[in-house]
């Protein structure tokens, strides 16, 4: 599964309003909440959260990928946002976050959802990725800088 599959102009943002964590995860919630295999919305939040607790989704290099599992969704769900400033979001490397990728799944399909975990880390590991990224107008630009980078990974 590419990331490119579930991913799609709708639900790509940029210049996303909020100043903390908890605002850009709601307000990225609330982005695929009007995608037809999202079931219960509230449901999704509270397991995105609870991940959250576990330890912070800011994996470093200003981007974080809030994530969960749980049976409020039908099939995996996705969306990226460019925040419009900066945010500081308890990440691992301690600096502040711009480029956020929420990625839900149901809790039977464990494989997808760290196949494409581990994809998208991998495309966000490239400097050059997320300036192309930081750089980007709109949704459609930041769509087909995903399509081209993600031709560049081999499967795995």
């Amino acid at each position: 599964m590419k990331i490119t599959d579930i991913l799609n102009e709708s639900v790509i943002r940029t210049n996303l309003p909020g100043t903390t964590k908890e605002e850009i995860i709601n307000a990225m919630i609330d982005i695929v909440a009007g995608q037809p295999h999202v079931i219960d919305k509230e449901k999704m939040r509270i397991a995105i959260f609870e991940r959250e607790k576990i330890m912070s989704t800011g994996v470093g290099s200003g981007f974080a990928i809030p994530h969960g599992k749980t049976d409020a969704v039908s099939d995996i769900v996705a969306a990226f946002a460019v925040t419009a400033q900066a945010i500081d979001y308890q990440s691992l490397d301690d600096q502040p976050v711009r480029l956020v990728f929420l990625l839900v799944g149901r809790d039977n399909m464990v494989g997808p959802h760290i196949k494409l975990l581990s994809r998208i880390s991998r495309l966000m590991n490239k400097e050059d990725f997320r300036k192309q990224l930081l750089e980007a107008k709109t949704p459609r630009e930041i769509f087909e800088i995903f399509q081209k980078e993600e031709e560049t990974l081999t499967e795995g």
